[in-house]
């Protein structure tokens, strides 16, 4: 009777506790799936998996003939799992001997609370070598995309540079950041209940596919020429800077671009004051230059013929009690030998006959006070005075090449729309865009701007440019033998700071120049801005015109137009 009511004990006891633990279980459920949902669905994410994006290599910059001016290489770069790291301060002085980087930066970063530190990036490959036969736990090496930039300094202003994480920051690798930017990749890392990196077996990587590349107008021998020359010429005559572009009149592409001084975009934070393309973004007095748009207004208006007789009131000319000179007293010239021997007096007279707002249109028409849509990053419109603020004394001024601001790449694509029968074209550098398997993807096309001058005009004035570079012009040593060569020079007087006025000694000097003058390949600025030596532009910047395009027509093969410059040509 004992044993049976023992259990009947047993048994209900056994039924309220099977009964309790039912409620029990219950209220856990209750507690978890309502009370503590939220607080679950974060705990359940934070098991989930982090992405970490890594940047897919850049596409190539390439020149015109396929050399490569920009690439992006894998290097290797060090990472940390810090949670995975048990000795912190030891792994950073472990670290430090291969990286040569600071230990105690080192163990600040591997006692982060973050899952994933970047340690060092971009290591030569003989360090990742050292590194990765340590063996430390919680530190791993992943490739990346490193920008290099083969020849240098070359064409620096042009292509730019980018930071390290692949964004494009100056030049074309801004401009056409988009572009040169592949698909990202993954560094996926598994986490834990407690949101810790799952470190190493949870790691996976998936690679980045490349960017897309561009093919410049650019023609790396022609760049190479311009950037010797120029750094010679701004050497030698003790410059603050110069310019140098090379056009291709008929199309706008751009073959060479070169300034002084530059700057490695490997090394690009070395002077960061060197970063900017005067070419684009600089705007200055052309001086005599601009001449020849003043020339195209009177010539297309019919107010003088390339005959006609002006004098030149041996060397000095009042205008609103500002006296205009001319480096030489000249009494009677043809409107022709006006423009070969630079007479700033002859041309301030024809001027005057112009109205106003008749230049004021030939001066935009022409490209000035506007961007020429270049596909570069920086370019400005130049300064141009509001007809509204006119006098005659600043319609004279402007016949010389003073009160207007105008930038290099403003400047050679005017000079080249006289080259080109009277057409403006707009310049562009960037020619096609290609995948990284060889496809084109785009391809861009000359684009006409408008036409500012008939081609009468144009030819006439090509003439009176050839006769710049002959014997009784200001030109004489841009004459390139064996071909015919159109030019003009221009010498400009820059602003004192101190006095407002024009400075005696701070000049611009430069050449700007076409050949062949009958079939237009080449046109080529040359700007060299305050040299000490010499100042004329005719004795300063001609010279470069002329070495850089002798080079030029040799290295494309434009046949010498006489027997002479075959002969040259033959040697």
């Amino acid at each position: 009777m004992m044993e049976e009511d023992a259990r009947r004990w047993r048994t209900v006891v056994a039924g309220v506790l099977l009964g309790l633990g039912f409620l029990i279980a219950l209220g856990r459920l209750f507690h978890l799936q309502v009370l503590h949902a939220e607080e679950l669905a974060q705990l359940a994410g934070r098991q989930h998996q982090k992405i970490l994006t890594v940047e897919g290599g850049r596409g190539a910059i390439s020149d015109r003939n396929g050399k490569i001016l920009a690439i992006t290489m894998e290097v290797p770069s060090v990472f940390g799992a810090p949670k995975y790291v048990s000795d912190p301060r030891a792994t950073a002085v472990r670290l430090s001997r291969v990286l040569k980087a600071d230990a105690r930066q080192l163990e600040a970063k591997l006692k982060s609370e973050r899952d994933f530190v970047w340690l060092q990036r971009h290591l030569a490959p003989e360090r990742a070598e050292g590194l990765q036969s340590l063996s430390l736990d919680g530190i791993g090496v992943i490739p990346e995309g490193r920008r290099f930039y083969p020849k240098g300094v070359m064409l620096s202003h042009v292509l730019g540079f980018g930071n390290i994480d692949n964004q494009g920051l100056e030049g074309l690798e801004r401009r056409y950041d988009a572009v040169l930017r592949g698909e990202r990749g993954r560094l996926v890392v598994e986490r834990d209940a407690f949101g810790g990196a799952v470190f190493p077996k949870g790691l996976n990587y998936v690679a980045p596919s490349p960017g897309k590349d561009l093919v410049l107008t650019i023609d790396e021998v022609i760049q190479y020429i311009a950037e010797q020359e120029l750094a010679e010429a701004v050497t030698r005559t003790r410059a603050a800077s110069g310019v140098v572009i090379v056009v291709e009149p008929k199309t706008g592409a751009l073959l060479a671009m070169a300034m002084r001084p530059t700057f490695d975009p490997n090394e690009p934070k070395a002077d960061p004051n060197l970063w900017r393309n005067r070419a684009v973004s600089d705007a200055y007095e052309p001086g005599s230059t601009f001449k020849l748009v003043a020339a195209a207004a009177a010539l297309e208006e019919k107010l003088v013929s390339p005959d006609e007789f002006i004098y030149g009131e041996n060397g000095q000319y009042v205008v609103e009690n500002t006296v205009v000179h001319d480096h030489h007293k000249n009494g009677w010239m043809t409107f022709a030998q006006v423009l070969q021997r630079s007479s700033n007096i002859g041309m301030v007279k024809v001027v005057e006959h112009l109205a106003p707002e008749k230049l004021a249109w030939y001066i935009n028409a022409f490209g000035f006070g506007q961007k020429t849509d270049v596909d570069m990053t920086g370019e400005q419109r130049g300064l141009t005075k509001d007809l509204r603020d006119w006098s005659r004394r600043t319609r004279a001024s402007i016949a010389m090449g003073q009160e207007i601001g105008v930038t290099p790449l403003q400047l050679v694509m005017a000079v080249s729309a006289i080259a080109n029968g009277g057409w403006l074209m707009r310049p562009y550098v960037v020619s096609e865009v290609r995948s990284s398997t060889g496809e084109t993807i785009a391809r861009f096309e000359p684009v006409v701007r408008r036409r500012p001058i008939s081609s009468q005009t144009a030819k006439a004035l090509t003439e009176i440019m050839r006769g710049a570079v002959l014997p009784g012009g200001t030109g004489t040593l841009g004459a390139v033998p064996g071909y015919d060569v159109a030019g003009k020079t221009g010498t400009a007087q820059k602003t004192d700071p101190l006095t407002g006025g024009y400075s005696a000694t701070r000049m611009v000097s430069s050449f700007v120049g076409f050949l062949p003058a009958d079939d237009p390949k080449l046109a080529i600025l040359v700007v060299v801005d305050e040299p000490q030596t010499e100042h004329w532009g005719g004795t300063v910047a001609a010279p470069v015109f002329q070495r850089i395009a002798a080079q030029a027509v040799r290295h494309l093969g434009i046949v010498p137009q006489t027997e002479q410059g075959q002969i040259l040509a033959a040697r």
